[in-house]
């Protein structure tokens, strides 16, 4: 019996009764469970609802409460978008008129539900059987049906004329040993196969990874960098001349959005800022800001500049407010010495250290067993960079921290 058959009875009766009693399956007693639900039912059938709730278990991260209700695939786990960056994906085509759409290597129905939730009527295609198995069932658990209509083809070969918007969502782990694909030519389908077939539409969205080279994305097209949380998740190709306003599509631009507040920054072209030396305060760019090269359009809304002509760090002389970039406070700028560091650290009671590096060649969790900090109460951020070229350590507090803020906290801005 194949994968398939087996997946079929899942949705069956009696596998709907094994995934519910696995509701809150605790995997470090999966042989137990086995064990005795194999008394009961088929043993194949109880693995198959095993690694369904193992599966459930780990998209949760990326569903919230609706994996429970939904199938999955190990790989469909791994490549699905994360619930709310396919729903802002989703909103910004229904902002574009879109309103049917096909989305080309569907997997198990991640963006379809998101897209379908935006009122859009999605055509989901992928090659894989079972892959397509599991999004007709998720369509199916979260009420999409009506709206989600799913092939089983090789996506290279569909027809999207007749529809407003093409989505392409190609593969980009290896089938055999796992592991991401970094050359955009060896995703499935290629990358430049999904760009010709994106310029057929009128409206596109291709997913791509958040460290594709910029000289390998198409100059027509707009590219969206999208962090959730501060991570920096995934990259969006868009085509076509749709829209206006803040969703409109700009050829050759590169955004960069930040949820779920969903601020997006779109770049001016701006030349990288001059370096300069350390300010009293330090921004430190989001990661998508970062991606996107977008890091001197930070560094003009808050009058900054580099600390060095090689590292993502803004310094300014007074704190301006922006939603792409965390401001810290700095007290210190010291070149790199630890037992200094240590001396210093315990001088002022710091017992609680969070350890930033970039452009360091010294690893955070080495530094931190050799400072052995004490059980002080204060805490404090350390910066391990480079500044004019050399290496530096940076000291300091977020701005958001009350210890930063001089009527409690001795140690102030400034050098």
């Amino acid at each position: 019996m194949n994968d398939l058959d087996v997946f079929d009875r899942l949705l069956a009766p009696e596998g709907q009764t094994l995934l519910a009693e696995l509701r809150h399956h605790d995997p470090s007693a999966e042989l137990a469970a086995a064990t005795r639900l194999r008394r009961d039912h088929p043993a194949d059938l109880v693995s198959a609802a095993l690694g369904q709730a193992q599966l459930r278990q780990r998209a949760v991260a990326k569903f919230g409460a609706d994996a429970w209700r939904m199938y999955f695939t190990p790989n469909g786990v791994e490549q699905s978008t994360r619930a709310a960056v396919a729903a802002h994906r989703a909103a910004r085509l229904a902002a574009l008129g879109v309103r049917t759409l096909a989305d080309l290597c569907c997997g198990i129905g991640g963006d379809a539900i998101a897209l379908a939730r935006a009122g859009i009527r999605v055509l989901a295609v992928d090659r894989d059987p079972l892959a397509c198995a599991a999004a007709r069932a998720n369509a199916e658990a979260l009420g999409l049906a009506e709206l989600i209509e799913v092939r089983c083809a090789d996506v290279t070969e569909v027809d999207t004329a007749g529809y407003d918007a093409v989505f392409v969502d190609p593969a980009r782990r290896k089938k055999t040993r796992g592991g991401r694909i970094f050359d955009p030519e060896a995703y499935s389908p290629p990358l430049s196969w999904a760009v010709e077939a994106a310029r057929k539409a009128p409206v596109a969205a291709l997913k791509i990874a958040p460290g594709v080279p910029h000289d390998a994305l198409p100059e027509d097209a707009e590219t969206e960098w999208i962090s959730d949380g501060g991570d920096v998740k995934e990259a969006v190709v868009w085509f076509g001349a749709a829209g206006d306003g803040a969703d409109r599509i700009t050829p050759g631009g590169r955004r960069a959005t930040l949820l779920p507040a969903g601020d997006s920054l779109l770049g001016a072209g701006l030349p990288d800022p001059e370096p300069g030396p350390v300010g009293d305060w330090l921004y430190e760019p989001d990661g998508a800001v970062i991606r996107a090269h977008l890091v001197a359009d930070v560094a003009r809304q808050v009058d900054g500049r580099l600390i060095d002509p090689t590292i993502a760090y803004i310094t300014a002389d007074r704190l301006t407010g922006t939603p792409y970039a965390t401001a810290y406070a700095i007290t210190d700028v010291l070149p790199f010495h630890v037992k200094k560091l240590k001396a210093l650290l315990r001088e002022r009671g710091v017992g609680i250290a969070v350890i930033k590096k970039r452009g360091s060649a010294v690893e955070p969790e080495e530094l931190r067993k050799k400072l052995k900090l004490g059980g002080g109460r204060k805490s404090c951020t350390i910066f391990l960079t480079r500044v004019a070229g050399a290496p530096a350590m940076l000291l300091g507090q977020p701005a958001t921290d009350p210890a930063s803020d001089p009527a409690t906290d001795p140690v102030t801005p400034g050098p």
